[in-house]
């Protein structure tokens, strides 16, 4: 008898170069994953991630293939060692995509050249220096709304990652975001930090990006979810691929409603959450979201072996 389970993927800033050596030791379709994201796209993701340098792999349209791929390649080395399905999938901004290709919506080359593509529309829709983002710590989400509201002075300033309970992250004009930082301090928040970000995520910015990355999809073919995936925008599960492709485009400048996303996977009877990725950073918000869930990051052999154990019991 198996555990009720569901599988998160993580998003940018979960990236290290390094990043699941030791899994991959033992496992070899862990490179084989990465194999076949490169040949999608010409260029060696896992001797990116392994090597580097940093600000290579911390480049936005480099980030987005290298995490697609490790999460992929976590899933399948997960899949490999235990038989118990999940009962629902979720990720975070761009982990989004690494569940769709778990779940049979797009194949990985696809997804990854589409998520190259992803990461050059959102880089040059915000020219570099122009966009900012922070995160906000010990405010509720309304005040934080509110010195966005206050901040903006007719640029974008929005909440846009609502990670866990005391943890919003705001994105938008450069300018705007250190107005609403210095507000938020103000308003009793524990601190505000400008993120090392190279692109506004999540905010109205992201709406000519947006555009084309709708027509970047036409190209490519969609299937319908062979396991549910709720979606960053309407915390939802969508059937059809067309709602999935609108989804994924309302997804660039919408915010990451990551608190209600955990609380539907625990509504829908989830017992055990597993962090498929490197990093342990979405187990991290879960535990704080739902203290009842057990989150578990498999980030290499040792972290594996505890959620297999954890799913089958």
């Amino acid at each position: 008898m198996s555990k009720n389970y569901a599988i998160t993927f993580p998003g940018q800033g979960s990236q290290s170069v390094g990043m699941l050596a030791e899994l991959a030791a033992a496992y070899p379709m862990v490179t084989e994953t990465f194999e076949a994201g490169s040949d999608a796209i010409g260029l060696d993701l896992w001797a990116l991630s392994q090597n580097g340098p940093k600000e290579t792999l911390n480049e936005t349209h480099n980030t987005q293939p290298a995490l697609l791929c490790a999460g992929v390649a976590v899933h399948r080395v997960l899949m490999s060692q235990t038989a118990a399905v999940p009962s629902v999938m979720a990720g975070h901004s761009l982990g989004e995509y690494s569940a769709l290709v778990a779940a049979g919506v797009l194949d990985l080359a696809d997804a990854t050249r589409l998520v190259v593509q992803r990461g050059r529309l959102m880089q040059e829709a915000v020219p570099a220096g122009t966009g900012a983002m922070a995160a906000i710590l010990g405010l509720d989400d309304d005040k934080v709304r509110e010195v966005c509201a206050e901040g903006a002075q007719g640029e974008v300033a929005e909440a846009v990652n609502f990670n866990s309970p005391g943890q919003v992250v705001v994105a938008g004009n450069a300018g705007a975001i250190s107005r609403v930082a210095e507000l938020a301090k103000a308003a009793g928040a524990k601190r505000a930090l400008l993120l090392d970000v190279s692109v506004p995520s999540h905010c109205a910015l992201m709406k000519p990006a947006a555009e084309r990355l709708a027509e970047a999809m036409q190209s490519l073919s969609f299937n319908a979810p062979q396991i549910p995936v709720l979606h960053n925008v309407n915390v939802q599960a969508a059937d059809d691929p067309a709602s999935i492709q609108r989804l994924l485009v309302e997804q660039l400048f919408s915010p990451v409603r990551w608190v209600e996303t955990v609380q539907a996977i625990a509504a829908r009877g989830a017992d055990v959450v597993i962090e498929a990725g490197p990093g342990k950073v979405l187990a991290g918000l879960i535990k704080r979201i739902d203290k009842s869930l057990t989150a578990l990051p498999v980030l290499d052999p040792t972290t594996l072996e505890t959620a297999v154990e954890a799913i089958n019991a």
